[in-house]
């Protein structure tokens, strides 16, 4: 199983939309020339920032195929794979095999969603899946979305369980205790074989990077890549404060709709995303719109 370095910045990339619903592949063409040109680190493909969950299965290998054959090995990328039936999952996983020269640094799994596993439960679904995977696993707890926390005593088993399968977790429980508290205990384990830490919120990834966390998958950095790169590798907690404002925006009526909003004001996508979400509201898209000039003004 190979390694990458995934340390750094990682961009959660969006989807972008043509009036029709139909994938914009012009559009991402250009959102991946910004993410090469942008000094990111990694690029994660088809998450929930993607809006994976809309996405069909055919749509899904079309959209890997096209981000692969740009990306051509010139950033690693992490493949957005995960769901409540740990079966069809495992299924999802073991199909990665049988592809050629497996272009995918690692797969990123969300915890199931919806029917709420114990701990226990949670450690059975990702010890199958790090079992199956070919490439390595990157853990996901996002309790706002899931139901569930992933607790990080369950996130140690788990690693000690899987040392060579699972090497980090993208934690976006907001839960600033918590996630220190995580971080704190991967301090015990030599350098080279240490669990990392990812914050998965853009707004406290200075403060984590300061406390030890390895990095960021980030919303933002789909609009403002070279800044969050500065961000996470100089741990930049007054580059970070310059866009609080532009964060709580980004997330005031949901993901991925704040930062289509910014992207169709910056002339990179069109702003349309696939039901059930839908793009901000006028009043939020003239904030939106306000603050990104004030941005660009100031930066």
């Amino acid at each position: 199983m190979t390694k990458h370095n995934l340390h750094g910045l990682g961009t959660a990339l969006i989807t972008p939309f043509l009036p029709s619903g139909a994938v914009d592949y012009t559009a991402l063409d250009k959102l991946l020339d910004k993410q090469l040109t942008g000094r990111v680190d990694y690029i994660v493909v088809l998450g929930t920032t993607g809006e994976a969950a809309t996405l069909d299965d055919t749509e899904k290998a079309q959209v890997r195929q096209f981000i692969v054959r740009k990306i051509a090995g010139r950033l690693p990328l992490v493949l957005g794979l995960g769901g409540n039936n740990t079966h069809r999952v495992i299924e999802e996983v073991t199909a990665l095999r049988h592809t050629d020269h497996c272009p995918w640094a690692a797969i990123l799994s969300v915890c199931p969603y919806y029917n709420k596993p114990s701990q226990e439960g949670l450690f059975r679904h990702f010890s199958a899946i790090a079992e199956a995977s070919p490439v390595p696993v990157i853990l996901y707890n996002v309790p706002g979305r899931t139901g569930v926390n992933l607790l990080p005593e369950t996130v140690i088993r788990l690693h000690k369980a899987c040392p060579n399968a699972i090497i980090g977790i993208k934690e976006a429980s907001g839960n600033v205790e918590q996630i220190k508290r995580l971080i704190a205990l991967t301090q015990t384990e030599e350098q080279e074989r240490r669990l990392m830490v990812i914050s998965g919120d853009d707004g406290i990834a200075a403060e984590l990077m300061q406390a030890g966390a390895g990095g960021l998958i980030s919303v933002a950095a789909n609009a403002f890549p070279e800044d969050f790169s500065k961000i996470v590798h100089n741990a930049d907690s007054a580059l970070q404060a310059r866009y609080a404002k532009m964060i709580g925006l980004l997330f005031k009526e949901g993901n991925p709709s704040g930062i289509k909003t910014v992207l169709s004001e910056m002339g990179l996508v069109k702003n349309y995303l696939r039901l059930p979400l839908v793009p901000n509201s006028k009043e939020v898209q003239e904030e939106i719109n306000i603050e990104l000039c004030t941005l660009l003004s100031s930066l």
